[in-house]
Order: C-alpha cells, then sequence, then structure tokens
C-alpha cells in the first residue's frame, strides 16, 4: 500500500506541477508579462515546484535526507540516465550544441554547492550564497535573451513571434480554465509532496535503509521523469540542443534554488555519506559532459549505454 500510495503521490506531483506552469504562463501572458521573462523564471520555477515542495515537506517531518538526496539523486539521474536512455534510443549530435556558457554555470553552481556543503549543514547563510548565484544566473539570460531580441528586430524578424513557444503558453486559453489549472496546481502540489514524503519515509523504515538513500534513488527518479520525458521526445526529434540544455538548466536550478529556497523554512543537514561519496559521484557525471561540451563529440548509442550503466552501477552502490 505504501508503494501505491508514494507512487499516486509522485504522479500528483507531476501532474499538479504542469498544471501550475499552464495556469501561471498563461496569467502572466494575458497580464502583459513579456514571454521573455516568463519563460526565464516562471517556467523555471513552476517546472521545479516538485522539487521545492518535497524538500519542504521532508524538512517538516524531519527527514532532510529526502531533501538533499532528492536534488544530488536528481543531478546525478539527469545526466547518466535522462542523457544515458534517450542516447541509446537516438543519438544526440551534440557536435552543434553551443552550451559552453551554461555548462560552465551548472559546473561554478556544482563546485560552489559542494562547498557549501562541506559544513555539514546548509544554513541560511548558505542559502544566500545559493541564491545570489541563481540571480546571477538570471541575470545573465536576460540579458542574453534581450540580445537575442534586438539582433532578431535588426534583421528584421519578429521576437514576439517566439512568444507561442513559452512551455504551456496557449493564447487560446480562456480565464475560467487558467484559474482551475492554478487551483489544481496549488492544491495537488502540498498534497502530492506530503504522500510522497511520508510514504518514502515509510518504504525506508521498511527496508531498514536512510532516509538518504530513499531520496537518492526513488525519489529522485522519480522527479527527474519530466526530464526524462521532454529529453526522449528531443533524441526523436533530433534536438539535442534542446536534451542537453534541458538538463544542464535543471540540474543548475535544482542546486541553487531548491536548497537555498529551503534553508529559508529551517536549516538542511548534510548527512556525511553525502560528502564522503554522492555528492563527488554528481561531480564526476558533470564533467563527464564536458568531451561533449567543448570537444565536439557526439553521444551515440554506445555512450548512451555506458551513461546508464554507470547510473546502475552508482544506484547498485548506494543500496549496497
Amino acid at each position: 500500500m505504501v508503494w501505491l500510495l508514494a507512487g499516486l503521490g509522485l504522479v500528483i506531483l507531476l501532474l499538479a506541477g504542469d498544471a501550475l506552469v499552464k495556469g501561471a504562463v498563461n496569467t502572466s501572458l494575458r497580464l502583459g508579462v513579456p514571454s521573455l521573462i516568463v519563460s526565464l523564471t516562471i517556467v523555471a520555477f513552476g517546472t521545479s515546484a516538485p522539487e521545492l515542495l518535497i524538500a519542504i515537506q521532508a524538512l517538516n517531518i524531519g527527514s532532510p535526507g529526502i531533501a538533499m538526496g532528492n536534488v544530488v539523486g536528481s543531478n546525478t539521474a539527469n545526466i547518466l540516465l535522462v542523457l544515458g536512455i534517450p542516447a541509446m534510443i537516438a543519438p544526440l549530435h551534440t557536435a552543434g550544441c553551443d552550451t559552453r556558457k551554461t555548462y560552465i554555470f551548472m559546473l561554478a553552481a556544482t563546485g560552489l554547492f559542494i562547498l557549501l556543503a562541506q559544513d555539514g549543514v546548509f544554513t541560511i547563510q548558505s542559502g544566500a550564497f545559493l541564491l545570489l548565484g541563481l540571480g546571477l544566473v538570471l541575470v545573465d539570460a536576460f540579458r542574453e535573451a534581450r540580445q537575442h531580441r534586438r539582433e532578431m528586430r535588426e534583421k528584421g524578424k519578429d521576437p514576439e513571434a517566439e512568444e507561442e513557444e513559452v512551455e504551456g503558453a496557449d493564447p487560446e486559453m480562456r480565464w475560467w480554465k487558467i484559474c482551475v489549472f492554478l487551483v489544481l496546481g496549488l492544491v495537488g502540489l502540498p498534497l502530492g509532496a506530503d504522500l510522497l514524503v511520508d510514504n518514502a519515509s515509510i518504504i525506508a523504515r521498511m527496508y531498514g535503509v536512510s532516509d538518504s538513500v530513499i531520496g537518492l534513488t526513488l525519489v529522485a527518479v522519480g522527479t527527474s521523469l519530466p526530464e526524462l520525458a521532454t529529453t526522449v521526445m528531443a533524441a526523436i526529434r533530433r534536438q539535442a540542443d534542446v536534451a542537453l540544455g534541458n538538463v544542464i538548466g535543471s540540474n543548475m536550478f535544482n542546486l541553487l534554488a531548491i536548497i537555498g529556497i529551503a534553508t529559508l523554512i529551517g536549516p538542511v543537514p548534510v548527512d556525511p555519506q553525502f560528502v564522503a561519496f554522492d555528492l563527488w559521484v554528481m561531480l564526476g557525471a558533470s564533467v563527464l559532459l564536458a568531451p561533449f561540451v567543448f570537444l565536439g563529440w557526439n553521444m551515440g548509442r554506445r555512450w548512451g549505454l555506458v551513461l546508464t550503466m554507470l547510473y546502475a552501477l552508482y544506484v547498485y552502490a548506494v543500496i549496497a
């Protein structure tokens, strides 16, 4: 029964997060907020809402291992699993992707996160550093996006033509439907987080493992499913830039925003096992992307198999 309830909580979380994004995006666009601002802030925060609610709920019930495990485990899974499985389905031609700048930002965020974790707890001061890093990333993205729009205007193209490409945007959506999406999101997120975290903790006690292990595996893989679905579709459509950008952006936001905001609720303890092992695996997985980002390597089926097998070995090591 606990497995069923945990699965139900995960499904509710994912659906509620999607509903909240749709409702917030269309509300903002209807109120005249530029699509540029919407895509850089509302979509980014909305798609990470499930992870954030999990972190907050885990802290509230005294299971900080789930909060930390979800962030660290999701980032490792995003690289090894979320890129590995799609690459086995259809090779990702990453040679033509220019993700060097965002990748460097992700490595910097990873380094900052590991450095702050050495204290054994994320305090509100640590969270301030993480949120400052997030602010700098958003400001740089905003500046770059504005420059791109200016270049489009200089070429005689209409930058507003890209508005409908914002995730969840629907120019025809009626106000009553927008309100339904917002209500479903705001009600469903805490409900799903409550179900998933409570039952994940029970599962941990049933099998004699720590909350950290459950966070690193069950919860982390579950919350990485939207990224996996997006990346699989991007691989099938030969959109390697979308696949790689999705993973890098998600990892950066997980590191800087989730724990950063969670520290506003209270201190987030760091299990010594994270400092000794899991954080370095996350860093190693991040460094594995360097040849694809800087040297123009394509991520073919063999590389996809290697990444997926590395993730399987990591999960085995965590559980064992």
